[in-house]
């Protein structure tokens, strides 16, 4: 039996790298009846929660990109994560002497190293849950594991990231890498170590209270990472943004709609100007072999358009010094 190569078959083949596309597009998202469009969250970012175990400092750096796949992000040093994926945990565990201890990269969402798998979206408005609440609860699962600590096994990971609406938020607000910069530097500085009382170490020096990198002012926030249930663990985030609002997209959609009206009225108009200008001045060429000026239909009158507005504009004139005048008569 032959088997032929067909065009046919290489589309079936990339299948599984489609279903990324079709199972979420941040661009386009359609709940309710309603429409959102998350793009402008789009692109890499992070986030990150420590958390002080006995002598032990664990730092657990999440970076994300919602809108595509994280590339060479999810690269860190010697930890990789795959550059298929969205989301990636990057965990340290420093020590008391500030050395790292078993350091290791897990993916939370993505797709699988070749391109297959699917990212499966489950999208829910959040005031079907709370009337008060408006936003958007995104469930996302496939293509992470998470090493379970003390055991062999990975588990499955995913995560569930509700955006809440906030008009005066655009979601960028505190995204930056500051955190991180803060963290290492209190590290160099072996202030990490203290118990967070800031009462000091016991000789008699001060301490910086521990910071788990919590940001109050930052849209992006990080709420928890672990089990939802024995095969599953998951990471959920809070994203305060004005593209969560459920009239946001129908608000600028009427807004630029007016402007892109009278756009194409604009264009529309001059293109009618210049198919009149040109079929006329074919005709004139060709109907009495007319040249230069003669060529435009209605020539004399576009001749006389220049004299014909000094004389509308010097009626104008006399009408408003006319009626500034005084009454009474006039000498003969």
């Amino acid at each position: 039996m032959r088997i032929f190569s067909s065009p046919l078959i290489s589309a079936v083949s990339l299948l599984p790298c489609l279903s990324f596309a079709v199972s979420f597009d941040c661009s386009s998202i359609h709940v309710d009846n309603y429409n959102y469009n998350l793009k402008a969250l789009g692109g890499v970012h992070e986030i990150y929660h420590a958390e002080q175990v006995g002598d032990l400092i664990v730092n657990t750096t999440y970076v994300l990109n919602l809108c595509n796949t994280l590339k060479g992000a999810s690269i860190r040093g010697n930890l990789k994560c795959g550059t298929s994926k969205n989301i990636c945990g990057f965990n340290y565990t420093y020590g008391a002497d500030g050395a790292t201890e078993n350091d290791f990269a897990f993916p939370i969402v993505g797709l699988e190293p070749m391109g297959q798998g699917a990212k499966d979206a489950e999208i829910t408005r959040l005031k079907k849950e709370d009337t008060e609440k408006e936003g958007l609860r995104v469930k996302l699962s496939g293509g992470g594991e998470y090493p379970e600590p003390g055991s062999k096994k990975k588990k499955k990971a995913g995560a569930v990231i509700e955006f809440e609406c906030d008009p005066g938020r655009s979601g960028l607000e505190g995204l930056v890498k500051e955190d991180t910069k803060r963290l290492l530097r209190a590290r160099e500085e072996g202030l990490d170590e203290g118990e967070g009382d800031g009462e000091g170490d016991g000789n008699g020096e001060d301490k910086e209270p521990f910071y788990d990198g919590s940001d109050p002012d930052r849209s992006l926030q990080y709420k928890s990472f672990g089990k939802a249930d024995d095969e599953t663990y998951i990471l959920s985030l809070s994203w305060k943004t004005r593209y969560a609002c459920d009239h946001y997209t129908e608000d600028r959609g009427s807004s630029s709609g007016h402007g892109g009206f009278f756009t194409w009225l604009i264009v529309i108009f001059f293109l009618c100007a210049a198919a009149y200008l040109i079929f006329g001045s074919w005709l004139n060429y060709n109907r009495y072999g007319a040249r230069g000026w003669d060529l435009l239909p209605h020539g004399d009158t576009l001749r006389d358009i220049p004299y014909l507005f000094q004389d509308w504009l010097r009626r104008v004139v006399n009408t408003f010094q006319g009626a500034g005048s005084r009454g009474g008569y006039s000498a003969v």
